[in-house]
């Protein structure tokens, strides 16, 4: 997030961000976290920085147009609901007018500031962001995160392993003072994995949305956890798959992943 353009406070946000030219690829998953983020800041200032949302809920990403380096994302979410208990809403992304990510239905609990920030320094920052902005260029790129493949059954099940690290740059935002492997790396690993089994489908399977998003539980530094994706649904143009995210046995997130017949586009 580079800077707030916009803010009704309570009710809605706007703002931008330049994704470095410089750096090898931008995710779409890291995308929908830039909308992520503007929701959450306008949801800690409408409570004056007395929580913050971690995690949560996305009913629906639709994920219409693919991002590159050096593209600046018009962001924009509407508050439908906010307290100390949670945050509720939906939001949008695009480049040059173009929707490249939809957020719907997302729901963000709210959690003390206190045991994830600093309140005074996420206040300045605030401030920044609403002033003249933050410089941009301080994202360098998310460092090699992947899992192994251990099992499974060609086109319809697909395993695997996550080491996650014990140490990351990513850490030292998310969050100063109690750190979290981000949902939105995780959930770029389901998808990877997801795209995996759909590749072993016949046809060219292309990624169109991500439903029923849930993030149970924080990870923190230095756990192994076991992916699942399973086929589910399958029609003559579309496929859907299921995604299982477990700590040994508990399951700590989960997703529909649908896929469509379609181009490289």
């Amino acid at each position: 997030m580079n800077r707030i353009t916009a803010l009704q406070p309570g009710t809605s946000v706007r703002g931008n961000y330049l994704i470095p030219p410089d750096i090898a690829d931008f995710q779409q998953s890291l995308v929908g976290e830039a909308v992520g983020q503007l929701a959450a800041w306008a949801a800690m200032a409408a409570v004056d920085f007395k929580c913050r949302p971690v995690a949560g809920i996305a009913g629906l990403i639709e994920l219409l147009a693919p991002v590159r380096p050096g593209q600046t994302l018009e962001l924009s979410a509407e508050l439908e609901s906010v307290d100390i208990e949670a945050v509720s809403y939906r939001g949008e992304a695009s480049a040059n007018g173009i929707p490249l990510i939809r957020l719907q239905n997302c729901v963000g609990p709210m959690m003390p500031v206190e045991e994830f920030d600093d309140p005074q320094l996420l206040r300045e920052h605030f401030a920044v962001l609403c002033g003249n902005g933050s410089a941009t260029g301080g994202f360098g790129g998310i460092p090699p995160l992947a899992f192994t493949r251990n099992g499974g059954e060609p086109g319809k099940s697909a395993r695997a392993t996550l080491q996650v690290s014990a140490s990351a740059p990513f850490f030292a935002d998310h969050f100063p003072r109690r750190p979290v492997f981000p949902g939105t790396l995780l959930m770029n690993l389901n998808l990877q994995l997801a795209a995996a089994l759909a590749a072993e489908i016949p046809g060219r399977w292309k990624l169109r949305t991500v439903s029923d998003l849930k993030l149970r539980s924080f990870i923190p530094p230095g756990e192994q956890l076991e992916l699942e994706a399973k086929l589910g649904a399958r029609t003559e143009n579309s496929v859907i798959v299921i995604v299982e995210t477990r700590k040994e046995k508990k399951l700590v997130g989960s997703a529909r992943v649908s896929f469509a017949l379609g181009g490289n586009s």
